[in-house]
């Protein structure tokens, strides 16, 4: 039996969506509200592309933080096919960039810029197995006659098998997996290759996206899969294994812009994303491995030290909003006016 609280170390979010402008005022307080650091997605309408794009949208980051509390965003630049060798350089001399992150032109939220063919960014990829910054990937092929719930199977075999042949010593972070092939590829690499496993492909499998009609508050990319993927990452999850660590892909989208005719993919986790991971561990008997999932393995991987500061969760029933503002909107989060079992203390 699962015990009625448990104290770790403060997490980090390694893979985190904020926007930008009016929305940063809901979107960082969420986060911060939990976590002391977050890897913070580039993919903004403009593309965070250069260095000093990184450090403004850090400072807008910064200033929308409320008084009270403490918060690092830890900033990465989008990976476009004009990105210079030379920007690599001037991330590895700032304090404040932590990854450069490819996305597949097309494959997901505000991805236009993204990358059309891998070898185009060879020189980049060169440089930052060099200088040791890692890559961040979203996973997934976007070619129209592979079907959606195979393009990440894809993606490894076209992609990414080849792309770590050719270089063996860049760190790589697999995000979001969402499959047993991405499980399997991990495990079978060294130390320098990690992966992020969020907590909705943890808890929730394509029925319950699709079955009885589609619920488009579950609709994210990569998309939720089949029950036997959802297996394969809950034994990575609790398996203990250094290279899987936790990140949200929290991705907040106007309730408008979801309960729509083609709505936005993206889940909105952040208000209660440690109270849902700690349901899950608990629910497998396994909360004593939920502090080197989400407070461990990230920072060993990024090479920044563990946090000092503490925070608790205790078993106590709560009720979660059906929805935040969100600029002149709102948004609904995950478990969206439902009672949770978990609630975070405030970080001592």
């Amino acid at each position: 039996m699962s015990p009625d609280s448990i104290c770790l170390t403060q997490p980090d979010d390694w893979h985190l969506h904020l926007r930008d402008g009016p929305t940063l005022t809901t979107t960082v307080a969420h986060s911060a509200r939990v976590f002391a650091r977050a890897i913070v997605m580039p993919n903004l309408a403009t593309p965070v592309a250069s260095v000093a794009a990184a450090g403004a949208y850090r400072a807008r980051i910064l200033s929308a933080l409320p008084a009270q509390q403490a918060f690092t965003p830890l900033m990465t630049l989008y990976l476009t096919e004009q990105l210079a060798e030379s920007e690599i350089a001037l991330a590895m001399d700032c304090d404040f960039v932590h990854g450069v992150k490819f996305y597949p032109a097309g494959a997901t939220t505000n991805s236009d810029n993204g990358v059309t063919a891998i070898d185009k960014v060879y020189p980049v990829l060169e440089r930052m197995a060099e200088l040791d910054l890692p890559l961040l990937l979203h996973g997934e092929v976007t070619t129209e006659e592979i079907d959606i719930f195979d393009r990440e199977q894809r993606f490894i075999e076209t992609t990414l098998l080849p792309l770590r042949e050719r270089f063996p010593t860049l760190r790589m972070v697999l995000e979001h997996i969402t499959t047993r092939d991405a499980v399997q590829f991990v495990m079978g690499q060294a130390s320098n290759t990690g992966a992020t496993i969020t907590v909705h492909h943890l808890l929730y499998n394509r029925n319950d996206l699709l079955v009885g009609g589609v619920k488009p508050h579950f609709y994210c990319l990569p998309i939720l899969k089949r029950r036997q993927h959802q297996e394969a990452l809950v034994e990575a999850a609790l398996s203990g294994d250094r290279r899987f660590f936790l990140g949200t892909d929290s991705a907040p989208h106007a309730r408008s812009m979801k309960e729509s005719a083609c709505g936005c993919a993206g889940i909105y986790s952040a208000p209660a994303a440690l109270e849902l991971y700690a349901e899950f561990f608990a629910a497998h008997a396994a909360l004593e491995r939920l502090e080197a999932f989400a407070s461990h393995h990230g920072p060993d991987f990024y090479r920044l030290p563990r946090n000092d500061n503490k925070i608790m969760l205790v078993r106590q029933d709560w009720e979660l909003p059906t929805h935040y503002s969100l600029g002149d909107d709102v948004v609904v989060p995950l478990r969206a006016g439902q009672r949770l079992a978990w609630q975070v203390q405030t970080p001592s």
